[in-house]
């Protein structure tokens, strides 16, 4: 199993420093994750004043020039708000910068700042990303191509480079909890990257069953397919340290977002079922965040990747300290469990 970290590269609003050293500070974090042994860092896309992350090929670029082995992600593309083409473009510049490290997961986001942004129609969300994903599959296995659809002008007997180092960019499905997405992601032949950041983890089974059964329906080689979660998650040397150190920039977080969709505030009582056995946080030492990991890919049938989403008002030591224990305790027991069951 691959063990991870997603940013979202929050702004410091309330930590005294610039955006300028938020951006180094993040830089530093992605390098350190390489150093500690992990597999994969990723970086959102959100147009809101909270992250930095509208330009994560950018920032993923910077990356690639200070790392050796880490492979490099979105998480997620907004694909409905993009131009397939550019996004092809930019990982695969990526891709060659990296020395085929990159990797897309394409996703519709969870906000909706990008459609008025970019002059588009919310009433298209669901036709935007098929249309677009479509494109972006065919540049993906075509360097030639011809296409045409509602969004985009057409394409006749068109180029697109530059090419990837990799023969074939690895692009997963980045989905939530829409069966519809499951079902397509399974038809396509595509990774399934599954955010799971509420509720109990467990709950997602049948989604992900349904996935496996229309990857097998459409021929697409047995045994093959790839499910990665992506959760919030942190680790301290206890669990206590771990609670006291998240738990208030994940309440002020959440209580905003839930108050502009309609939510109830967190509470703590609330925030201690989500972090408990079968909830979906992951907030504790190293050894509990490695078992519970483990009993999240049983009781999924198998995952291939995991990825921590940690940005919640921490400090960048904070942030350094826990990712390396994941590196150097939390991926390990995983691995070694892995390995012997």
């Amino acid at each position: 199993m691959e063990i991870g970290i997603d940013s979202f590269a929050a702004s410091p609003i309330n930590l005294g420093i610039s955006n300028a050293q938020a951006l180094g500070e993040l830089l530093e974090r992605i390098t350190l994750a390489d150093q500690v042994g992990l597999d994969v860092f990723g970086i959102g896309e959100h147009y809101r004043k909270e992250f930095l992350d509208s330009a994560p090929a950018i920032i993923l670029a910077a990356a690639a020039s200070r790392t050796k082995r880490i492979i490099l992600t979105s998480a997620v593309t907004v694909l409905s708000a993009a131009d397939p083409v550019r996004v092809f473009q930019n990982f695969s510049t990526l891709d060659l910068i990296s020395n085929g490290r990159a990797e897309i997961v394409a996703g519709r986001g969870s906000f909706t700042e990008s459609y008025p942004l970019f002059g588009l129609n919310l009433n298209d969300y669901d036709a935007l990303f098929t249309e677009k994903l479509d494109l972006l599959l065919k540049i993906r296995d075509n360097e030639i191509i011809s296409w045409s659809g509602k969004f985009r002008p057409p394409l006749y007997n068109q180029a697109i480079y530059p090419r990837p180092l990799q023969t074939k960019l690895p692009i997963w499905l980045g989905v939530g909890g829409t069966p519809a997405s499951f079902v397509r992601a399974g038809k396509l032949g595509l990774p399934l990257m599954v955010a799971v950041i509420g509720g109990e983890t467990h709950r997602f089974r049948p989604l992900i069953d349904m996935y496996r059964q229309a990857w097998e329906k459409a021929g697409h080689a047995p045994q093959q397919w790839k499910v990665g979660l992506h959760s919030l998650g942190y680790v301290a040397n206890s669990k206590e340290e771990a609670i006291s150190d998240y738990y208030p920039g994940y309440a002020e977080m959440f209580t905003k977002i839930g108050k502009e969709r309609g939510y109830p505030p967190v509470t703590r009582e609330r925030f201690d079922a989500q972090n408990g056995e079968l909830g979906a946080l992951l907030i504790d030492d190293p050894e509990a965040v490695a078992a519970k990991i483990l009993r999240h890919s049983e009781s999924l049938g198998g995952i291939s990747r995991f990825t921590f989403q940690m940005d919640a008002g921490l400090s960048h030591q904070k942030l350094m300290k826990s990712i390396e224990l994941i590196g150097t305790k939390v991926s390990p027991l995983v691995k070694k469990e892995k390995l012997t069951a």
